[in-house]
């Protein structure tokens, strides 16, 4: 990508607000042979170019006083609540030394893997970019991992992706980080849980079900031997006594 910059003479506090003022964003390029250089640059230019991934990961070509040279940005400094840039910084690069920058992850194919279409996981990215390590002609804009692979319970490392030649990642202590897990979503955790829980009650449904079954018809055939007992032991009725002729 390709900027413009200009010469800045003034510095200190008040240069800068004036700066900012009239639409200017005051900046710094250090490193290499040169001296560090004041510069400014125009705000809406920067502002659009700033929302650009590449602008902050890749080499870029700056045009100061008619000549062009490559740096890398490497702090920008924002206004606390307005939509304004206050300060950037950006270094020289030299062709012949490592550059040590991160980079962003870009992930694909994650819809097309076992976990996701079939077992129904979610891919849940561990990391968005990279320490890398790198001369300047080999540093990438961003770094492809093919997720594709993917099964329920996998957890992909950081041996497990190809990074582009001439690229080492800087893991600072860490010897293989985990870059993408697969995790199970909360409707099939509950599902399964439903279905372990209905398994396991079965089994207690039926022994609590086999007594019950017995004691059905014992109950059933107490009140027909009670009311026989009490049908035997009732005198049976006696029938009426015959009334004497009436008298003429």
């Amino acid at each position: 990508m390709k900027f413009v910059a200009y010469e800045r003479a003034m510095q200190g506090t008040g240069a800068s607000r004036r700066l900012r003022n009239v639409g200017k964003t005051p900046g710094i390029v250090y490193g290499g042979e040169g001296q560090p250089q004041l510069i400014e640059l125009d705000h809406n230019a920067l502002w659009h170019a700033l929302k650009k991934e590449a602008f902050h990961s890749s080499i870029l070509e700056m045009d100061l006083a008619g000549k062009a040279g490559k740096v890398l940005l490497r702090d920008v400094q924002y206004h606390p609540y307005k939509q304004l840039v206050q300060h950037v910084d950006f270094q020289r690069v030299d062709a012949n030394t490592r550059l040590h920058m991160k980079v962003p992850v870009h992930y694909v194919n994650a819809e097309e893997s076992q976990a996701v279409k079939l077992e129904h996981c979610l891919v849940n990215p561990v990391v968005n970019e990279l320490d890398v390590s790198c001369l300047p002609k080999d540093l990438p804009e961003f770094i492809e991992v093919d997720l594709s692979g993917l099964k329920k319970g996998m957890s992909l490392h950081l041996a497990d992706i190809t990074l582009p030649k001439g690229v080492k990642a800087v893991t600072h202590g860490k010897p293989n980080p985990v870059i993408v897990s697969v995790v199970t979503s909360a409707a099939e955790e509950s599902a399964a849980e439903g279905a372990e829980g209905a398994v396991a009650a079965a089994p207690v449904a039926e022994a609590k079900a086999a007594p019950a079954a017995k004691a059905a018809p014992a109950a059933k055939a107490a009140p027909a031997a009670k009311g026989g007992k009490e049908a035997a032991a009732k005198p049976a009725a006696k029938a009426p006594a015959a009334k004497p002729p009436a008298k003429k």
